[in-house]
């Protein structure tokens, strides 16, 4: 198409999009300018325009508010002092009592999948095995990804007050659901350190409108329904852990392999760390190799493997929701400090039982990313004075999962190049 019709295009969507927002009275239209950052006292043709770019955003009822744009006038102590003391406090016996619990879940869980395809259970229908085998992936890769928690909590120093415990267990946890630990460990926190920043985040941080390629792709529902399959299967791994996917611009063109000690993101006294934790990784790549030899691989799919891209499933999609969606500001320069980054990550509620499979990294991880250290099993309760605390600035929603994702992947394609506080835009 020549550069005519593309204008002709991108005219055309204007429009459509214009007569989207126009059943909205002019004073509802200069709210959501506000909310968005925009000048709210231009006239009603002009604030359509500018609002064109959020309008599906806009149109979703179930999406909560866009949260103030002022600088928060509490302090991180004011949250802190707002919290219980025990909160804070580390216990390795407790930490590794909910180890234990989800272990022995996976182990039950395998025990009973043997029946699935067994004569024991000859009297279900024929079809019942198609049935069984999901469920279980389901429920195992569900607990399994608990595990992954505990070890992101041993990354974070808050499964115990030893640093060497909580190190040995990460790398044994991490290792055999195939992440490496401390190249992880350490992106991980820089991510931590730099959240809601689009120059610095370390994962799914915003893509300019420059760096937009995408315009047609995602025009269509089938476009964006094959890339959250496309991001759900292979989004963690090759395509963070190895090809910097969803990683900062900064690092485009340089060595961002998490396997790599010489990694643009690693420091040369890390060097040894990420050598350590290849061949813990490669040590569990072997233990699977073995399993595949041994009982096959189709054993070795239905028990393992299934149930772990159920578990790679689970981190892209917690992560991404956390920290992307129509209501989300990203900042830069001065705009951005860490209190204002961390402050702007979302909690949800995934439902009872994946909450607590997951050990509530779901619907309190406002309070993760303010206390990185606090236990998982206090953060339901700070949470509560939390939130208190923040008052607007405390961003939950309780748009059901699939609908977020869809919401999020639809609308939150770009941000604008240069502008200090920034909400994604979509090209339609």
């Amino acid at each position: 198409m020549g550069k005519g019709g593309e204008q002709s295009v991108s005219a055309s969507n204007k429009n459509k999009k214009s007569l989207k927002l126009d059943h909205l009275e002019t004073e509802v239209l200069r709210k959501w300018a506000k909310a968005y950052g925009l000048k709210d006292d231009k006239d009603r043709k002009v604030l359509l325009e500018e609002l064109n770019p959020y309008a599906d955003g806009i149109m979703d009822k179930n999406r909560p508010a866009n949260p103030p744009l002022a600088p928060p006038t509490f302090t991180l102590k004011m949250i802190k002092d707002a919290i219980p003391e025990h909160c804070f406090k580390r216990s390795l016996t407790k930490s590794l009592g909910y180890l234990a619990t989800d272990l022995i879940k996976i182990a039950i869980f395998g025990y009973l999948a043997t029946y699935i395809s067994s004569p024991a259970l000859s009297f279900l229908p024929n079809w019942s095995p198609y049935v069984l085998w999901p469920l279980y992936w389901f429920i195992q890769g569900s607990v399994m990804t608990g595990v992954w928690v505990l070890a992101h909590e041993c990354g974070h120093q808050s499964f115990s007050e030893s640093e060497l415990a909580n190190n040995i267990v990460g790398t044994i946890c991490h290792s055999l659901l195939l992440v490496p630990y401390h190249p992880w460990r350490v992106t991980h926190g820089l991510h931590h350190n730099n959240t809601g920043s689009c120059e610095n985040d370390e994962v799914f941080t915003p893509t300019t409108r420059t760096a937009w390629a995408g315009e047609m792709l995602r025009e269509t529902p089938i476009a964006n329904l094959w890339g959250i399959f496309l991001m759900l299967t292979v989004g963690w791994i090759p395509g963070y852990l190895v090809f910097n996917a969803t990683g900062p611009q900064k690092y485009h063109g340089k060595n961002a392999n998490h396997f790599s000690p010489t990694a643009v993101f690693f420091k040369p006294n890390e060097y040894w760390l990420v050598v350590q934790s290849n061949i813990a990784w490669f040590a569990a790549a072997g233990l699977l190799i073995a399993a595949i030899n041994h009982f096959g691989f189709s054993n070795v799919w239905c028990y393992y493997i299934a149930p772990y891209m159920i578990v790679n499933k689970n981190l892209v999609l917690i992560t991404y929701l956390q920290h992307t969606d129509v209501f989300v500001p990203h900042f830069r320069g001065a705009e951005w400090n860490w209190l204002r980054g961390a402050i702007c990550t979302v909690d949800r509620d995934f439902g009872f039982f994946m909450n607590r499979a997951l050990h509530h990294i779901t619907d309190t991880h406002v309070c993760h990313h303010l206390f990185s250290k606090m236990p998982f099993y206090h953060a339901e309760e700070a949470t509560v004075h939390i939130k208190r605390v923040l008052g607007p600035y405390y961003l939950y929603d309780p748009t059901p999962i699939s609908t977020a994702c869809y919401r999020s992947f639809s609308c939150c394609q770009f941000v604008e190049d240069a502008d200090p506080i920034v909400f994604y835009k979509n090209i339609k």
